[in-house]
C-alpha cells in the first residue's frame, strides 16, 4: 500500500501500517503532535498543513492508493456538545469526503469515537462510499477484544474499492483472552509526581477505577488524563486487591482527615505514566517523546491517538 496519513497526530496509523504499507505523506495541523511525529519518523514526508487546503490534484500527484485517517472526534464525544456537522471541526473531514470522487484511492480506513456511528457525519460518509462503489464494513471495537488489557471502544470503517465482491474476514481478528497483565507494563522507580494528591485521595478515592498487577483490564485513557480524575482513565496500585480492600476498609474507621489520609497513602495510588499508557496503546518501546514535551501534552497526544494493535489488525483486511 502507498499510504496518505491524514490527521496523523503522533503516528499511530503509521506504526499500525508498517508491515503492510509505506507512508508516502502525513498531514496534521497540530504543531506539538508534528514535533513528536518528526522525532520518531524523521524520514517521512510530514506536512504541517490544514487539510481543508488539500486539492484532488495534490493528492493524485502523491500516487497513493490508501488513506488512513482519524478525524477530530470532539463533535461526537459523549462529554462534548455533539454538534455533529454543525461543529466547524468536521469541515476538514467533509472536505476530504468531497475529494473522494476525484481520487484514485483503493483503500480507506477511518477511526473515530463511539458515537460517530449515530451521527449525521456518518451518514455523509456512507453516502460517499456508496456513491463511489466502495464496499465497506463498520465496527465498534476495543483493544480488549485483541488481547490487550484496556477498554477503548472506537468506531472504525474499512472501505475497499474492488471490481468484484470483497470479503471482510472479521472472524480472524478477535482474541478476547488478555495476552498480558497490567503488571507487565508497569515501570519501576516512578517519579513521585505521578502519585495522587492528598486532595484526590480524600475526596475521590471512592470513585477511582483501580488496577493491580494481576489485573487484565483498565479503563479508556482520555486526553484529560493526569489533569482530571473522573472518567479519564484508571489508576494503579502496587498492592494486591486484598491488601487494597483491607487498607481502604480501615480508612473508613477514621473520622479525622489526617488519620484517614495517612491510611489512604499506604495504598500508593498513582496515575499510569505516559510510557505505561503507550504500552497499553501498543506503541513500541522505541517510540519516544522529545524531552521538551510536557506530561500534560503527552497524555493529550496519547489520548487522541489510536490503539496500534486494533488498527493493524484492520489494515490486514486490505491484503
Amino acid at each position: 500500500m502507498k499510504v496518505l496519513e491524514l490527521y496523523s497526530g503522533i503516528g499511530g496509523m503509521h506504526l499500525a501500517s508498517n508491515v503492510s504499507g509505506e507512508i508516502i505523506t502525513s498531514i496534521d495541523i497540530n504543531t506539538v503532535a508534528n514535533v513528536v511525529y518528526k522525532h520518531n519518523f524523521p524520514t517521512t514526508n510530514l506536512l504541517n498543513k490544514n487539510i481543508q487546503g488539500l486539492s484532488a490534484q495534490f493528492i493524485n500527484k502523491l500516487e497513493v492508493d490508501t488513506i488512513l485517517m482519524s478525524p477530530p472526534c470532539q463533535p461526537f464525544t459523549r462529554n462534548g456538545l455533539k454538534k455533529d456537522v454543525k461543529d466547524p471541526r468536521t469541515d476538514s473531514f467533509m472536505h476530504v469526503l468531497g475529494l473522494i470522487p476525484q481520487l484514485n484511492i483503493k483503500n480507506i480506513l477511518i477511526e473515530n469515537v463511539k458515537g460517530f456511528e449515530t451521527s449525521e457525519m456518518r451518514e455523509i460518509l456512507i453516502k460517499t462510499l456508496n456513491d463511489e462503489n466502495y464496499q465497506y464494513q463498520e465496527y465498534i471495537l476495543s483493544p480488549h477484544q485483541f488481547g490487550v488489557p484496556n477498554t477503548r471502544h472506537r468506531y472504525y470503517c474499512v472501505a475497499v474499492k474492488e471490481p468484484k465482491t470483497f470479503q471482510f474476514e472479521t472472524s480472524l481478528i478477535f482474541n478476547e483472552n488478555a495476552s498480558f497483565k497490567i503488571g507487565d507494563i508497569i515501570e519501576n522507580n516512578v517519579d513521585v509526581k505521578y502519585f495522587l494528591s492528598d486532595d484526590i485521595l480524600l475526596k475521590k478515592a471512592n470513585i477511582l477505577d483501580v488496577c493491580f498487577n494481576e489485573s487484565f483490564r483498565s479503563c479508556c485513557f482520555t486526553k484529560a488524563y493526569g489533569r482530571y480524575i473522573e472518567g479519564t482513565g484508571s489508576v494503579y496500585c502496587d498492592k494486591t486487591k486484598n491488601e487494597f480492600d483491607q487498607i481502604y476498609k480501615e480508612s473508613k474507621n477514621y473520622d479525622d482527615f489526617n488519620s484517614k489520609l495517612e491510611c489512604l497513602k499506604k495504598l500508593n495510588l498513582r496515575y499510569f505514566t505516559p510510557r505505561e499508557v503507550l504500552r497499553l496503546m501498543c506503541f513500541p518501546e522505541n517510540f519516544n517523546f522529545p524531552d521538551e514535551i510536557t506530561d500534560k501534552q503527552r497524555f493529550n497526544l496519547i489520548g487522541n491517538s489510536v490503539n496500534i494493535k486494533v488498527v493493524s489488525e484492520l489494515i490486514k483486511l486490505f491484503n
